[in-house]
């Protein structure tokens, strides 16, 4: 595997027909939507001929399973949805699989980040179920983030205490979540899986959790190989599902550690990166 991935179009080794892909699965911020949060419009009638041809098309995200299958509500028959992380792999609104967290764990963390909150560093957590998110921040600011990813959530006076099976926590820090909030959950690191999935997310999870975890699975649920499987990512949550395929492609606005990772690189988020290498892979 090379040290730094190679561009698309310049890419030993990429057909020049059609290559044998049975799934694609991408991450969603940074990745396969732009900036400004938006799915490219020519997504759809992509999605379209990815069906007829029999390719499967899997959104994997840090982003609650009710909040994935709203933005493609449409199109969502037949789709699996690699949620929260890979936690939670939901499929025609069947569970496929989960991985829930110790509820001790899930209060430990929250714990934590009420002493931060009290030590000045501005981080709210969101403690995710798989029936709905609780927080217990009421500001707008933090409000305003969580609603972008939690469709579903519910403001709670002790977020230690809900009725749901949590499968993570995640914490939003207005700062920069990988040299702030990240460095004080180093209690949890060595039991569990802290990973840094955005600018401003951390994601404490099991450490059996990840998206690469819950890729394998399904790939061995359908009898789908890594030389079929094409995956695109963006940030540090991203790299175990970049293992496990051998068309992996970081985004040219990837962080360095995902454009070590990668075997290819694909345009950056905001250039329709994903479907333009999507195109060309499959000769679209």
């Amino acid at each position: 595997m090379p040290t730094t991935p190679t561009s698309l179009l310049h890419t030993p080794g990429l057909p020049a027909g059609p290559a044998d892909i049975r799934l694609v699965v991408t991450d969603m911020d940074g990745t396969l939507l732009d900036d400004d949060k938006r799915i490219p419009d020519g997504l759809w009638p992509m999605l379209a001929e990815l069906r007829r041809r029999g390719v499967l098309f899997s959104p994997a995200s840090g982003r609650q399973y009710a909040t994935l299958a709203r933005q493609f509500a449409d199109v969502s028959e037949g789709m699996v949805f690699i949620a929260e992380n890979g936690t939670y792999v939901v499929r025609d609104g069947v569970e496929l699989s989960s991985d829930p967290l110790e509820n001790s764990v899930a209060a430990g963390v929250v714990r934590t980040v009420r002493r931060l909150v009290a030590d000045g560093v501005d981080v709210g957590a969101v403690v995710c179920g798989k029936r709905s998110a609780y927080v217990e921040r009421t500001d707008e600011a933090f409000l305003a983030e969580v609603r972008k990813y939690y469709v579903e959530h519910r403001i709670v006076a002790d977020a230690t205490a809900v009725d749901d099976d949590v499968i993570k926590v995640a914490l939003f820090d207005f700062g920069a979540a990988e040299h702030s909030t990240a460095p004080a959950l180093a209690e949890f690191a060595g039991t569990h899986h802290v990973v840094v999935s955005g600018e401003h997310w951390v994601d404490v999870m099991n450490r059996t959790a990840n998206k690469g975890t819950a890729l394998r699975g399904l790939q061995n649920a359908l009898g789908i190989t890594p030389a079929q499987t094409m995956v695109f990512g963006d940030y540090l949550n991203d790299l175990e599902m970049l293992d496990a395929a051998e068309w992996s492609f970081a985004m040219a606005n990837a962080h360095p550690e995902v454009l070590r990772r990668a075997r290819h690189l694909a345009p950056s988020n905001n250039d329709a990166g994903v479907l333009r290498t999507v195109a060309r892979v499959l000769g679209l």
